[in-house]
């Protein structure tokens, strides 16, 4: 999409949005929530399904307004409000919930490293060595199949880092892509399919090192083995994972077809409508969706893959340290590029600085989700749905409740690893109780875990995807949602069947 063509869409848009009718919708859901708050317990330990309302508030605004940041904000403080007492100051708890979500140091990394990858995208584009890489790769994937099994295939390499991986394999290939006519959401959907799920599958990852102390701090360790050890035990059982990842070829081969959103995706390409849906210039990351980008002459593909390998291998080398991987990698990308003269080092930080700023909605958006997430565990949201699965839970039937009712919280809260926290002590000590298949049990909480981080809206996952690709994160999740939920019902049907075999 043309810079022009962009700036129609955000004036039509602008042009469509009724302020006053926006305005009388949140005061009614606003006022409604201070009415109800004085029939509640005042307890929050004591709402029952009423916990639910704010979550389902959020949702059903998401799908009618498509306004996500609005939807967060608004859901999270009717929960505030719901657990607020008459007389106190909602403003100021949220306030509160805030500056802790951004003083935490979870977004402080976030920020550091998501910002700073922001930058390390600008500086390969500005140094034309994702144009190299394009032009190359044009070669070899002549049509769109191969162009996306290329995708696919990197995805599949760069597996130590969820965010690492969407990030970097979505703004390479989008150039690549786009030569075909790939429409941005189907390229979103191979990007984050070998994702979150390939980080479940390998031990060397972020959530092996992440998932692997929650596993042993909760008791769990068997024989002596390490952190990484008790992971590596769940892997063969991680469905969701396993069969996200492996969807992603047969639906590019077309064994699967593009189906529902994703098949109007590509019929709206076809008639020659843009590449990215509507409303995807506000998320974009790249420079050629800006009309930012420059090309210099004789772009060498090597200061594409040098920048990513540093990425990679000092990523592994730091203990999968992601934050001292993106320093590392601007210390090399200084030296390669001031000694080529690409750019004066005045420049340098300038386009690290636009970098950073193209990942400010982003960063906004996951800041607001933390924010909802605070509100949840405040409502007790995750911990009844929790509690209310163990009332029905057999040897037998556990892991594939576990995997349904957090998979359904984790597509409300898009908080995967904020989700192990709360889940996984609960679950370890429940399972050793009644006797389930530990590694089984384990996992379900693990795959539903990546079915969150895949298919909600405004999951880490899913906003950093949409931001790489240049996709609208609404239209990102939702055309992706079929094949998610094609592997979740799949993952559904075999926990159960595991469930009674190993029972």
């Amino acid at each position: 999409m043309s810079l022009k063509e962009q700036n129609e869409v955000i004036k039509k848009e602008i042009a469509s949005f009724n302020a006053r009718k926006s305005l009388l919708a949140a005061a009614i859901i606003i006022i409604a929530a201070f009415i109800l708050n004085f029939f509640l317990p005042e307890d929050p330990a004591d709402f029952g399904v009423l916990c639910t309302i704010p979550a389902l508030l959020m949702i059903i605004y998401i799908f009618v307004t498509k306004r996500i940041i609005e939807a967060l904000t608004i859901g999270a403080v009717v929960g505030f409000i719901m657990c607020s007492s008459p007389g106190d100051n909602v403003l100021a708890t949220f306030s509160e919930s805030v500056l802790n979500t951004m003083m935490s140091e979870d977004i402080a990394w976030l920020i550091i490293v998501c910002g700073l990858m922001g930058g390390i995208i600008s500086l390969i584009e500005r140094s034309g060595g994702a144009y190299a890489f394009g032009q190359w790769a044009s070669k070899r994937a002549k049509s769109e199949k191969p162009a996306l099994m290329w995708t696919w295939v990197l995805g599949c390499i760069i597996f130590i880092d969820d965010y690492l991986n969407s990030m970097t394999v979505g703004s390479c290939m989008a150039p690549l892509t786009d030569k075909h006519r790939t429409p941005r959401e189907m390229l979103a959907y191979v990007c984050d399919s070998t994702a979150a799920p390939l980080c479940v599958l390998i031990p060397i990852t972020t959530w092996s090192v992440f998932c692997g102390r929650i596993l042993v701090a909760n008791g769990w360790q068997e024989d002596g083995a390490s952190e990484i050890g008790m992971f590596v035990k769940t892997i063969p059982y991680d469905l969701y994972g396993w069969i996200a990842a492996l969807i992603v070829p047969l639906v590019i081969v077309g064994v699967i077809p593009k189906i529902g959103p994703m098949k109007k995706a590509y019929e709206r390409v076809a008639a020659g409508g843009p590449l990215a849906p509507e409303g995807s210039e506000k998320i974009s990351i790249l420079a050629s969706d800006k009309g930012e980008l420059e090309i210099p002459e004789n772009p060498k593909m090597f200061n594409f893959f040098i920048p990513i390998l540093v990425l990679v291998g000092a990523t592994i080398l730091f203990d999968t340290d992601m934050e001292m991987g993106v320093l590392c990698t601007l210390g090399v990308m200084f030296i390669m590029y001031m000694a080529q003269n690409l750019m004066s080092a005045a420049e340098f930080w300038e386009i690290i600085i636009q970098g950073i700023q193209n990942m400010i909605l982003p960063l906004m958006l996951m800041v607001m989700a933390f924010v909802f997430a605070d509100m949840n565990e405040t409502i007790g949201f995750t911990a009844w749905c929790i509690e209310s699965a163990t009332k029905v839970m057999t040897p037998a039937t556990m892991p594939m409740l576990i995997f349904l009712v957090l998979a359904i919280t984790e597509f409300i809260t898009g908080t995967n690893w904020g989700m192990y926290i709360i889940a996984l002590p609960i679950i370890i000590p429940l399972a050793m109780q009644i006797g389930v298949h530990m590694p089984l049990a384990v996992a379900a909480c693990l795959s539903a875990g990546v079915f969150g981080s895949h298919i909600c809206f405004y999951s880490d996952a899913t906003v950093l995807t949409s931001a790489a690709c240049g996709c609208d994160n609404f239209r990102h999740a939702f055309t992706q949602m079929p094949y998610g939920f094609i592997a979740a019902g799949a993952s559904f049907v075999g926990f159960a069947i595991l469930g009674f075999i190993m029972a």
